[in-house]
């Protein structure tokens, strides 16, 4: 089975792009869904978290998300140290998860697959990409955030052109039509090759 990561900075479709491939079929796996679901049942994760963020990183729903982004995102190195916490656990969980599907190919959505080295595990990388203006204007409407809250958490992601150099296939995911088209050319391929 080939494991296909997809990735994208914030705002650029990349969950558009995976719900694409999960309706032609493929199993699809989204790392941060997965990631905010371990922060909450993992009791490892909530003690070093704890005791890298103090008490208020946790309140009686579960991950103080709102806590954490306002401690991380300013700080690159406790990003980096929580990456660090919760990434080799999601590694883990999409391991089994790939395991146990039945099909040619399984899709891994995540983030930061390049930042955190998770595209050397996978067998294709597809980068999603969208101007800067228009991913601020997307996250702007889905987030309820600012322009310097969405730009600060761009700053700490690769920019489009690193992820341009380790991409296998680029979308650029301005139109849904063409996207679509992309999405069931890339699909197509996969089957062919397989």
């Amino acid at each position: 089975m080939k494991i296909v990561g997809l990735t994208g900075g914030i705002g650029s479709g990349k969950t558009t792009v995976a719900k694409m491939f999960s309706e032609l079929g493929v199993p699809v796996y989204i790392a941060d869904v997965e990631a905010k679901k371990l922060t909450n049942t993992s009791k490892v994760i909530r003690r070093k978290l704890i005791e890298l963020l103090g008490e208020n990183a946790y309140n009686k729903e579960g991950l103080n998300r709102t806590y954490v982004a306002d401690k991380i995102f300013a700080d690159t190195d406790l990003l980096r140290a929580v990456n660090e916490i919760i990434h080799p656990k999601v590694a883990v969980h999409f391991k089994k998860w790939a395991a146990e599907q039945k099909s040619t190919y399984v899709i891994k959505e995540a983030a930061i697959l390049f930042e955190n080295g998770g595209y050397k595990n996978c067998d294709l990388v597809v980068l999603v990409t969208a101007p800067k203006a228009v991913r601020i204007k997307r996250v702007m409407g889905r987030d309820k955030a600012s322009k310097y809250e969405i730009e600060q958490r761009m700053d700490n992601q690769w920019s489009d052109e690193e992820k341009m150099k380790l991409a296998d296939i680029i979308i650029e995911n301005i139109d849904l039509e063409a996207t679509k088209k992309n999405v069931a050319e890339i699909h197509n391929s996969i089957l062919k090759k397989s």
